[in-house]
């Protein structure tokens, strides 16, 4: 590996530690041991989509399969309504969004506990989900978690939370994807994309995009907003060239 590769993901590597970012996928620490893959990001499998969703919270539209052991007429599929809730036989109204599939078993089972079933034993498991989010973070007009409906670019997921800030950095953008328990880093310059000089690559749910902000543009800003105005011009020495 030659040194600007490994210098490359040395601050890939430190960029995710400090990013701090509370989306699905955990950020890498500081040191982290890292080796270069390819020059392409690998896709998810069904089975990385399992893992991802074992914490996932329920949301509108979503679909679950519940089954109440031994009770068949008490077993199906229920879409969750747009307002987050489903109705369900002898329990009527269960509010459904923002729990987990867990929760929601639990809710159940206690519901039919009180008078209808001795014991019950209650599975809810996520059959279609709506609501599968990547996180956008760092350098972008609206920071947060994003449904990926359909199939989703890093430049629409960009898009999403409201493109780019002001002080970005095209050419520093990270997509970070937990496969197999292992984590993938892939660095990306969004100008090279948007004038067509390599493909759009595509984020999954669970996904992590950051977008990396300019040094230089920042100190800039920062200290135009700290001088006082002047009629005189303003020189900033922002590196020296000599020893």
């Amino acid at each position: 590996m030659n040194a600007w590769v490994r210098t490359f993901l040395t601050g890939i590597g430190m960029m995710l530690a400090i990013s701090g970012c509370a989306g699905g996928v955990k950020p890498l620490a500081a040191g982290s041991h890292a080796q270069a893959v390819g020059t392409t990001m690998p896709v998810p499998t069904p089975s990385d989509y399992t893992r991802a969703i074992r914490d996932y919270h329920v949301g509108p539209s979503d679909k679950i399969k519940i089954d109440v052991f031994g009770v068949p007429e008490l077993q199906r599929e229920i879409q969750v309504d747009g307002a987050g809730r489903f109705a369900f036989p002898l329990i009527g109204i269960i509010e459904a969004a923002g729990r987990t599939p867990a929760e929601i078993s639990d809710d159940v089972a206690r519901r039919l506990r009180a008078g209808f079933v001795r014991d019950p034993q209650v599975t809810v498991n996520l059959v279609e989900s709506t609501t599968q989010t990547v996180t956008v973070d760092g350098s972008v007009q609206r920071p947060g978690m994003y449904p990926v409906l359909g199939r989703m670019t890093l430049q629409r997921a960009i898009a999403v939370a409201g493109g780019t800030a002001e002080l970005a950095n095209l050419e520093d953008v990270v997509i970070q994807r937990e496969i197999n328990n292992q984590t993938y880093v892939g660095l990306f310059n969004l100008g090279d994309i948007r004038r067509g000089n390599y493909a759009d690559p595509e984020v999954f749910p669970s996904d992590l995009v950051i977008v990396g902000e300019s040094r230089q543009r920042r100190l800039f800003r920062d200290l135009i907003q700290a001088a006082p105005l002047a009629s005189t011009p303003l020189i900033l020495l922002l590196g020296g060239g000599g020893n």
